[in-house]
């Protein structure tokens, strides 16, 4: 069982920066990697950025050049620095921790558990 514990949101000004943290505890033997998840109301989870047991990023084109996601390989805090922040930005923020799903044909790496969230609010 792994839990997840967000942190580090807030209100912040379009053009700041705010910084994610994800405290992970418990331990899943088929995790395959950290994620930050986002969403508006009325409109599905977006997944935002993730990083991969590969060592491999993904991150959806909004958010490549202002966000970075980093993981503290000691304690297994998972960040996501958010700069240059836009309206659009504004969402709930959730960290994911990802697991080999044994159950598919292919293994797939999937979200299997989820963090509280946290509020993100950019104003101009």
């Amino acid at each position: 069982q792994v839990h997840l514990m967000e942190s580090g949101g807030g209100s912040v000004q379009a053009g700041g920066s705010l910084q994610l943290s994800c405290v992970v505890s418990g331990v899943d033997s088929l995790n395959c990697g950290m994620g930050w998840y986002r969403q508006t109301p009325g409109k599905e989870r977006e997944i935002v950025m993730a990083t991969l047991g590969d060592g491999s990023t993904r991150a959806i084109d909004s958010v490549k050049d202002r966000f970075t996601i980093s993981q503290d390989r000691a304690t297994g805090t998972l960040y996501l620095r958010m700069n240059n922040l836009e309206i659009e930005d504004t969402a709930v923020y959730y960290c994911a921790a990802m697991s080999v799903n044994l159950s598919t044909t292919a293994y797939a790496c999937q979200v299997r558990y989820w963090g509280q969230g946290t509020q993100v609010t950019v104003s101009l």
